[in-house]
C-alpha cells in the first residue's frame, strides 16, 4: 500500500540547453509528494530486462558520492542477480510536484566536418575562450558569430559544412564529427556564454509560422533552410552559445559523456533533474503514448530543459535515425526513482513505518 507526505524542496540548475527549454534560471520551490510503492505497483517490472539496466548502473555507481550509494555498488558486483539486486535493497519512490509529467527524447548528433577549413568546411566549432568563463554573462550569439573576437586565437576544434546542423549540436551539447578519411571527433560540452537559452521553436510558434505540434528539429531545420536569411536572423533568437571540448578518448562504438563524464548508453540512460533525482540512481519509466515504453533506467544526465520531478530525456543513440526517433517522444506517463531502502524510508513520517 502507498503512503505519503509533503515536503519542501529546492531544484537547482542543469547542464545543457535542449530544443524545448526555456531560461536557464532555478526552478521555485515546490511542494512534493513521496511514495513508496512495490514493485507488484510497476507496469511491466517482471518484463524489463534487469541485466541490461544492471550493467548500465555499475558503469557509473562507483562514482557516486554517498555512503548508502557506494555500498550498494559493492554489493552488485558479488550480490544476487540484477532483479534480485534492484528489489532486494532498493525501493520504488515516487516524487510529484504537481507539474504535468512529461518525456522527451535526445541524441548524439553526427556532422561531417575536417580538422581543417575548407570551401565545404566553413564552420567553426568553438572551445571555450578563458574571458567567458570569467564575465557572465559574455558576449550572445550575434556578437560571436559576427565580430571578430574568436578569430585567429587557435580555438577551433574542427570545422562543419552546415551552420545549421552546428546550431542543433549546441542544442544537444555533444556530438561526433565524421572526418573524410573516415574517422571520428566526438566533441562534448565545455561550458556556455552565460546568456539564458531562447527556444527557435517557441518563436516560430509565436510569430505564426507554426501550431506546437507542428514542430520539431527537422521542421526547424527545413524552415531554415528555405528562408536564409531569415532563418539566420531566427537562429540569432537566441542568444545562449555553447563552448565544447575534445573527447575522443571515447571510443566511437561508446556512447557520448554525460554529466557523470561517463558514456551514457541508448535507450538505459535517461537525463533527469537533480534537484530530485541522483545522478547515478536507477529509475523506472512508465511512458505513455503512441509506443508505450515501460523500462528500468539509468539516471546519468542532466538538462536545463528538464526540471522537476517528472520530467526526463531518454537518450537515443547516435545519428540520424535515432535523432528522428528521439524527435517524436513527447508523452505523459510517470517515473518512479529507486532509491536504498533506508532512504526511501526515509522520505515518510515516523507515523507512516
Amino acid at each position: 500500500m502507498a503512503v505519503g507526505f509533503y515536503r519542501r524542496v529546492t531544484g537547482a540548475l542543469g547542464a545543457l540547453a535542449l530544443l524545448a527549454g526555456v531560461g536557464m534560471t532555478p526552478p521555485a520551490a515546490a511542494e512534493v509528494h513521496y511514495q513508496v510503492l512495490d514493485y507488484a505497483d510497476l507496469d511491466g517490472w517482471a518484463e524489463d530486462d534487469h541485466a541490461a539496466a544492471f550493467d548500465v548502473f555499475t558503469s557509473t555507481c562507483g562514482d557516486m558520492k554517498d555512503v548508502d550509494w557506494r555500498a550498494l555498488c559493492k554489493l552488485a558486483k558479488d550480490g544476487p542477480s540484477p532483479r534480485q539486486f534492484f528489489e532486494l535493497f532498493f525501493r520504488p519512490v515516487l516524487m510529484e510536484d504537481g507539474k504535468d509529467p512529461l518525456f522527451t527524447g535526445y541524441f548524439e548528433p553526427e556532422l561531417d566536418g575536417d580538422l581543417y577549413p575548407s570551401a565545404r568546411f566553413q564552420y567553426p566549432i568553438y572551445a571555450m575562450p578563458p574571458e567567458a568563463e570569467e564575465i557572465r554573462p559574455w558576449l550572445t550569439r550575434r556578437e560571436i558569430l559576427d565580430g571578430d573576437v574568436m578569430r585567429d586565437r587557435g580555438l577551433e576544434i574542427a570545422w562543419v559544412d552546415d551552420p545549421v546542423e552546428l546550431f542543433f549540436l549546441q542544442i544537444q551539447g555533444s556530438g561526433r564529427i565524421r572526418l573524410p578519411d573516415g574517422s571520428y571527433l566526438r566533441v562534448g560540452y565545455r561550458g556556455a556564454n552565460g546568456h539564458d537559452y531562447r527556444s527557435v521553436g517557441v518563436e516560430l510558434v509565436r510569430r505564426g509560422v507554426y501550431e506546437p505540434h507542428q514542430v520539431s528539429a527537422d521542421v526547424i531545420k527545413n524552415w531554415v533552410r528555405r528562408n536564409p536569411e531569415d532563418g539566420r536572423e531566427l537562429l540569432y533568437h537566441n542568444p545562449s552559445y555553447v563552448f565544447f571540448r575534445e573527447v575522443s578518448r571515447v571510443p566511437a562504438d561508446k556512447g557520448p559523456l554525460g554529466a557523470m563524464n561517463r558514456s551514457i548508453t541508448a535507450m538505459r540512460s535517461v537525463a533527469v533533474d537533480p534537484a530530485y533525482v541522483p545522478l547515478g540512481a536507477p529509475v523506472w519509466l512508465e511512458k505513455d503514448g503512441k509506443e508505450p515504453l515501460r523500462r528500468l533506467m539509468i539516471a546519468q544526465d542532466t538538462g536545463s530543459a528538464i526540471k522537476g520531478t517528472q520530467r526526463a530525456d531518454v537518450f537515443f543513440g547516435t545519428g540520424d535515425k535515432a535523432g528522428r526517433a528521439a524527435g517524436r517522444l513527447r508523452d505523459p506517463g510517470r517515473m518512479l526513482v529507486l532509491m536504498p531502502i533506508q532512504r526511501a524510508y526515509a522520505y515518510l513520517p515516523e507515523s507512516a513505518i
